[in-house]
Parts: structure tokens; sequence; C-alpha cells
């Protein structure tokens, strides 16, 4: 099964302030501020939520095809990615922007600053998924995340036209988006993802009801945080797995994106959307507990054994055939 995952591929800086911000603001200047912060250290992670979902489906073996654009600085990051089995040769590189930025300071009381710079990410709107379909001999699905909204927009209309099964996903891109345009990303998809809040907000925005949007789409699959996962279809029965024990909780971040790297790669190797959902979530546990969204390791005797404990024997022994 060829899976093409889209969306946003960035870097993320990360800097700490060992001081408070609110230390440093004068309640009668707030409209002239200018203010610089010496930091103590820097972390650059790499990030984007298609770059994050295609490295967790390369962990797993199923050499996702990762959609997207990114600047000419992308070498490296695309040396990484390939090394963990991603096809990064649908990737378009602009000649004159940077890949997406996300640049933010924190201080001791974990207040942020961040600046999130689009870059070479305005020109996804410029892919067209029948090149991509072309080079790997035809896509048997897209996932449609976070990116340009003009990306999101075409390649939907795109998938429709074409009759390409297709996931929506708006995640971070949902806060801007109007209730029209939400209408249109979802109306059809194979899979609409999203965690509990979200769902709320699709459903205030498009003034759908939840019976009405299960009669749109074909899965709903609403992560609940450590509750797990909820997979609804219209007239079936409400699958939901839990989230396995967690050894710690170092960073939430990229959580969401490995359970649907881990969801992907299910329905990649055929297996039942329950046993999907169980991979999604042993994933996603392993990136709560590192730092960073691609900085996990999965060692196959670890996974299954640790996946064997939450879900048994019957569940580890299907999934240890596919597990790369």
């Amino acid at each position: 099964m060829r899976i093409a995952v889209t969306g946003s591929i960035a870097t993320d800086h990360l800097m700490t302030f060992p001081g408070r911000f609110a230390d440093q603001l004068v309640a009668d200047q707030l409209h002239t501020v200018s203010l610089s912060f010496l930091v103590d250290n820097l972390d650059v992670r790499r990030g984007g939520v298609a770059a994050n979902i295609a490295f967790g489906m390369g962990q797993l073996g199923t050499r996702p095809i990762l959609v997207g654009a990114a600047g000419f600085d992308f070498d490296e990051y695309r040396a990484w990615l390939e090394r963990h089995g991603v096809d990064t040769d649908s990737v378009r590189i602009s000649d004159t922007l940077h890949t997406a930025r996300f640049v933010c300071t924190t201080d001791s009381d974990h207040n942020q600053i961040g600046s999130f710079y689009t870059g070479a990410m305005s020109e996804a709107r410029l892919i067209e998924l029948k090149t991509v379909a072309d080079r790997v001999g035809g896509l048997d699905l897209v996932s449609i995340g976070a990116d340009d909204p003009e990306a999101m927009l075409r390649h939907t209309e795109e998938c429709r036209s074409r009759g390409i099964p297709f996931a929506a996903d708006f995640s971070q891109q949902i806060a801007r988006m109007d209730g029209e345009e939400i209408r249109i990303l979802l109306e059809g998809a194979t899979y609409l993802f999203s965690n509990e809040y979200e769902k709320g907000l699709i459903q205030t925005k498009t003034g759908w009801t939840d019976e009405e949007i299960l009669a749109k789409v074909g899965h709903r699959v609403t992560t609940l945080g450590a509750r797990g996962v909820r997979i609804e279809r219209a007239g079936e029965p409400v699958v939901e797995v839990a989230c396995p024990d967690e050894e710690r909780k170092a960073d939430p971040t990229g959580v969401g994106d490995a359970f649907r790297a881990g969801f992907l790669s299910g329905l990649a190797w055929g297996v039942s959307l329950e046993r999907a959902a169980q991979v999604g979530c042993m994933l996603a546990t392993l990136v709560i507990e590192t730092v960073g969204t691609q900085e996990y390791q999965l060692r196959r005797g670890h996974f299954m054994e640790r996946f064997t404990k939450a879900y048994g024997d019957d569940a580890a022994t299907e999934v240890r055939e596919h597990l790369g």
C-alpha cells in the first residue's frame, strides 16, 4: 500500500531564558517594547507534521512518500529522513526560501515567546499529486495534514477528482480556517483525524452535528490523550483503544503525529482498525517518553515486549510479522 503524507516540513529552534519575562516588562511601556534575552541553550529539532508522521512510518518499515515544500537548506534534513526509511523524492525544494522554522524562547515560569516563519511551505500549493502518483506507480491513500492552506485545498480537490482515498487532518491549521474551508476539506474523506478539542471545533465551525459529519466521512478517528483513541463509523460499533503504560512523560510534542504514523502503518499492513490504533498508541507512548519529535528509537524487541504487555499475545503475533 502506497501512502503519501502531505503537510509541513519544519525545524524548531528552542531556547531557554533563565529568568522571568514578566520581570523585564514595564507596565506603562508595553506599547514600545524592545527587549533582548540572553539565553542559556539552543536546541534545534527536526519537525513539521508531515515529516514527523513520515519519520514514524519509516521507523515501522512502511516507506512513506513525503510530500511538501522545503527550502534550499533541506539537504541535511533530507539525508536524515532517507536514512530512516522515508521517500523524499517528491519534496519540492524552493530556490529562494528557507525551510519553515519555529523559533521559541521559554522562561523559568514556562511562558513562551515564539515566531513561526512559513518560508518554503508557501510553495506547497504548487505541488501536483498526479506527478507523485506517476512516479511511484499510483497512490492508495493520501494523508492531508497541516500545511499551506491553499495546498491543503488543492490536494483535497485533486484526490476527489482522481478518486484517490484521502485522510483529512487539519491539526494546527483548524484555528485559522473558516467553516466553509473545513467543510470542503473533510467532505468525502476516508479518515478524519482530530483530538477531542478539535472535534468540537470542527462541529462548531461547520455547523454540522456529529452524526452529519460521520455521514460525510468513512472513519472518524479521535485521539483522547492519555485515554487512547476512539474510531467511529456510521452504523458500526465504536472501536476504542487504550494507551500502554508510560515509563515517564518527557515531552508531549509530536505525540499526535506518532499516533498517525502508527495508525497509517497499520493500514499499510492491512491489519484491523483496532490493531492499527494499537500500533499508533504504542508509537505515541515512545514519543511522549522522549524529548523531541524524531529523537526516539524504535527497537523491535523493546517495542514488541511493551506492545505484548499492553495488548496481549494475539495482537503481538499479528503485528510482529509486519514490523520492519
